[in-house]
């Protein structure tokens, strides 16, 4: 995913690469992944995965903009001349976000004449309206995070500038979940996850206290999560899942989005996580996988389908297993193959 590691740290400053960051993308980025083998509905029979799923969707998105949000404030991000930070982050942010959504858009437009295709585009037009603007229907939704990274650190520029601290954003993250906004141009995304980006700047600001808090009270962390996890799935916050969108109510992401902060990145930093080294290679792709998974998943299931596995209860599993190894393995493929041939392309897909 966008900002791997720590960004750079005031000139005068060389911090150490922040590990338990990279880590946790590591790990996330497999949740994102296993969001995306399913794409429109499970096959009749396979009850299990809309529940789980749900439940990921409740946390997985939020910690990544946690994340996001760390990163932007140990690199000093909102101190630095604005006119330079924008023109750095539409680079890193919104040229993928264009570039993957019209690939994604366009692969679709050209595959559905040929195989099966989840979540077609509604024609050349209407396709392009939908990929960016009626975005509830878009055909390639998996790009939103890099438009809503992007709105959400100028919304924090601009606050900063007008004096506005950490807490305030916070503030402002918890009255956007109040506020019914639109599904355009991801502006209901936004106003969904800014909280957990807001979240990440507050506690990098003050992590010298709560990062040891994280790691102490592991145990206390992980019951309230699991706690959390279990009212979402009971219902009890919000309501369940729609059988076509995983996307979850305010008040169960809420509860899940916050909850899992300590938890998960208390885990990263303690044995025995801190010790594994597979997070750290795929945390070092995190950024590949998230912008070609869902092409990967998509012409992994079609070749299946045309060799005569079909879209079934027998041959889920089947699915399941090739779309996790495909949207994984085919996106670092292609980085270390092809992508790192091409400077511009290798730093804009870091």
């Amino acid at each position: 995913m966008p900002d791997q590691g720590v960004a750079a740290a005031p000139p005068t400053v060389q911090r150490e690469r922040r590990l338990d960051l990279d880590r946790a993308r590591g790990i996330a980025i497999l949740l994102v992944v296993f969001g995306h083998i399913v794409a429109q509905r499970v096959p009749p029979g396979i009850e299990w995965y809309e529940p789980v799923r749900y439940l990921v969707y409740c946390f997985h998105m939020p910690f990544f903009l946690y994340l996001s949000g760390t990163v932007v404030a140990l690199s000093n991000s909102l101190a630095k001349p604005p006119g330079r930070v924008v023109r750095q982050r539409a680079v890193r942010l919104l040229v993928p976000f264009f570039a993957i959504g019209i690939a994604i858009f366009a692969s679709k437009l050209i595959a559905v004449r040929l195989v099966h295709v989840d979540n077609p585009p509604q024609g050349l037009m209407g396709g392009l309206r939908d990929l960016f603007w009626t975005t509830s229907h878009s055909p390639a939704t998996s790009v939103w995070y890099l438009l809503v990274l992007f709105l959400c650190t100028l919304v924090a520029m601009g606050l900063r500038r007008l004096g506005v601290g950490s807490t305030g954003f916070l503030v402002l993250g918890f009255s956007l979940q109040l506020i019914d906004v639109p599904a355009v141009a991801y502006l209901d995304r936004f106003a969904s996850h800014f909280l957990f980006f807001a979240a990440g700047l507050w506690v990098a600001e003050r992590e010298e206290r709560f990062l040891p808090l994280f790691e102490r009270w592991q145990v206390v962390w992980w019951a309230v999560f699991a706690a959390a996890l279990t009212l979402a799935a009971l219902g009890w916050v919000g309501p369940r899942l729609s059988a076509v969108r995983p996307g979850p109510a305010a008040a169960p992401m809420i509860l899940c989005g916050l909850s899992c902060i300590p938890a998960l990145h208390g885990a990263m930093r303690l044995a025995p996580v801190a010790q594994w080294k597979w997070p750290l290679v795929l945390g070092g792709f995190s950024m590949a996988i998230y912008l070609f998974n869902t092409l990967a998943i998509g012409g992994t299931k079609a070749v299946l389908m045309k060799l005569g596995f079909g879209w079934t209860e027998a041959w889920f599993p089947l699915h399941a297993v090739a779309a996790m190894t495909a949207g994984v393995a085919l996106p670092v493929l292609l980085k270390v193959l092809v992508l790192r041939r091409v400077p511009a392309v290798d730093r804009l897909t870091d």
